[in-house]
């Protein structure tokens, strides 16, 4: 039995995550800032203060590590809190799992991501894909999505916006564009459980590449 652990379980692609793990032949545990409640059997709870924890804390044995941080801008304030959040946290946390003898790690990162692009948020995003690359791992699988579609816990007004939207310019989107277009979280996530098992190296999943069976 492989044991996978997940950090960003509380956001809406996490716990979609959780939700398929919790109906495979795994060990799963999800690592919060705050609690969970209604979790499966084989799913456990690791509540931490993230700075304290990768400052002087220790991931459990590990196969694979899911990656699933996420903030806006606007929501963490300024770019130095939101690039502490998605690239600080997401490093750390993959350094830890690591060390912890995980060999695969997932991560959910942003259709456009590029070290050099010019947009800071992208350029982040960036950042990480290559830092993450760097750590050893035998699996590396980047997930780049268009608009996440789903129900979540807080209020982001320009995506609920752009969720609306969507239905009208994902049609539209073809050929190369169709890697802009909107998916699900739930079939992210999917994507996301069944490719761990997919093979080794570096591999690079946007629109076309995730489940649609």
């Amino acid at each position: 039995m492989s044991r996978s652990i997940v950090i960003g379980a509380t956001g809406l692609v996490g716990g979609n995550i959780l939700k398929q793990l919790a109906g495979a032949d795994d060990r799963t545990i999800a690592v919060v800032r705050r609690p969970l409640e209604a979790l499966a059997s084989n799913v456990e709870v690791l509540e931490v203060d993230f700075d304290d924890f990768l400052m002087n804390g220790t991931l459990p044995q590990c196969d694979h590590l899911f990656i699933c941080l996420g903030t806006t801008i606007k929501k963490a304030g300024s770019q130095a809190a939101f690039k502490k959040i998605d690239f600080d946290y997401g490093l750390g946390f993959a350094q830890k799992a690591r060390a912890a003898g995980a060999t695969g790690v997932s991560l959910v990162s942003s259709v456009g991501a590029d070290s050099k692009s010019k947009n800071f948020y992208l350029r982040t995003k960036g950042q990480l894909e290559e830092a993450i690359q760097l750590l050893g791992f035998s699996s590396v699988n980047i997930y780049r999505p268009g608009l996440l579609v789903g129900v979540r816990e807080e209020k982001r007004t320009a995506e609920k916006l752009g969720q609306t939207l969507v239905k009208f310019v994902d049609p539209l989107l073809i050929g190369s564009l169709s890697r802009y277009r909107s998916i699900s979280a739930k079939r992210l996530a999917k994507t996301m459980v069944d490719r761990v098992a997919g093979g080794t190296g570096v591999r690079h999943f946007h629109f076309r590449d995730f489940n649609f069976d």
